[in-house]
């Protein structure tokens, strides 16, 4: 069976709270790592009501202490809003604080709009130029491969499994130009998935930590007992998803039953064109579509996305799904 992770973004949910957020993104990893996950990544957001993760070592450090053998890791770090000294300190306490089980994804994106750069007080545009410098200067203070002029510690010789993130052609060529595992966020940008995963593979150069090509791909991934509940559940992404492309984020909504029926055409084909990467449905649907998906893309893992507005329904779409999987 290909391996499964779970991408959480710690949802706020209508009448609720970030501090009901954590410990419900807590017990969601719990259920995860019972069932046999293999990662459970927390994504970097600011700035958007409905996402709790902003701070995401603090809130891996939580994930952490819920779990005990599932990875965990950030599904990815913004790098263009940080310093790689930072990083490293950061992510090698969490290396200490759980040994063995730290993932490092690198985004290039800085997870809001231009107004994070004033609150940063950062050129955010101009650090995305020097990124492709600032993974390098940070796999060095984790591993030693360079010399640098100062040691991150925590943070040299921690074992931190470092990850390339993408949406796009860049990530995948420099992904395989430091030979990096890739992880494509087919989730919610699945335009260019082909040509990425194209690009990396075949301009792969092995390193220390990486032999061959190791792709990820994300899908969203609710399932239920039936088709029609597992679509019913899916509507508060689907509208979350909506308002945030139409400039009105907030908190995650409850479900709308025929929520997509509602909707005007150029918002309905919005939803629609991220289908590709999507299995919601009964346990037998979602199997046969995330496995045309790997039978599509030659993918190494599978990482799930999928906030429902109930969160007991997410912990019992992970279970269905693992089980589904298995058989």
């Amino acid at each position: 069976m290909i391996p499964l992770s779970v991408l959480d973004l710690v949802p706020i949910r209508e009448g609720s709270d970030v501090a009901q957020a954590l410990t419900q993104a807590g017990q969601l990893a719990a259920v995860a790592d019972k069932a046999g996950y293999k990662r459970f990544w927390v994504a970097e957001h600011h700035a958007t009501p409905g996402i709790a993760g902003g701070a995401t070592s603090v809130v891996l450090a939580h994930i952490g202490h819920c779990t005990s053998t599932i990875r965990i890791g950030a599904g990815g770090i913004m790098l263009p809003n940080h310093n790689p000294f930072v990083i490293a300190e950061q992510f090698g306490t969490l290396d200490g604080l759980f040994p063995g089980r730290v993932d490092l994804g690198l985004g290039r994106a800085p997870g809001a709009g231009q107004i994070l750069g004033q609150a940063l007080r950062k050129d955010l545009h101009q650090n995305a130029e020097y990124f492709p410098q600032d993974v390098v200067e940070l796999r060095a203070m984790l591993t030693g491969d360079i010399d640098l002029p100062i040691t991150a510690t925590p943070g040299l010789g921690a074992k931190v499994e470092l990850w390339m993130l993408g949406s796009s052609l860049f990530g995948a060529q420099l992904a395989a130009r430091l030979g990096l595992p890739y992880a494509f966020a087919s989730h919610f940008a699945p335009d260019h998935l082909d040509a990425a995963l194209e690009t990396y593979r075949s301009h792969f150069r092995p390193s220390e930590a990486l032999e061959k090509p190791h792709v990820m791909a994300a899908m969203t991934m609710i399932c239920a007992e039936t088709d029609r509940e597992a679509q019913d559940l899916a509507s508060s992404q689907d509208q979350s998803f909506v308002r945030l492309r139409t400039g009105d984020p907030g908190k995650l909504p409850p479900p709308v039953p025929g929520y997509r029926d509602s909707l005007p055409v150029s918002a309905r084909a919005m939803l629609d064109r991220l289908d590709t990467a999507r299995a919601v449905g009964s346990p037998q649907t979602v199997r046969e579509r995330i496995g045309r998906f790997v039978a599509r893309t030659q993918a190494d893992e599978i990482i799930t996305s999928g906030a429902t507005f109930d969160p007991e329904a997410r912990c019992e779409s992970l279970r269905l799904a693992r089980a589904a999987l298995a058989k």
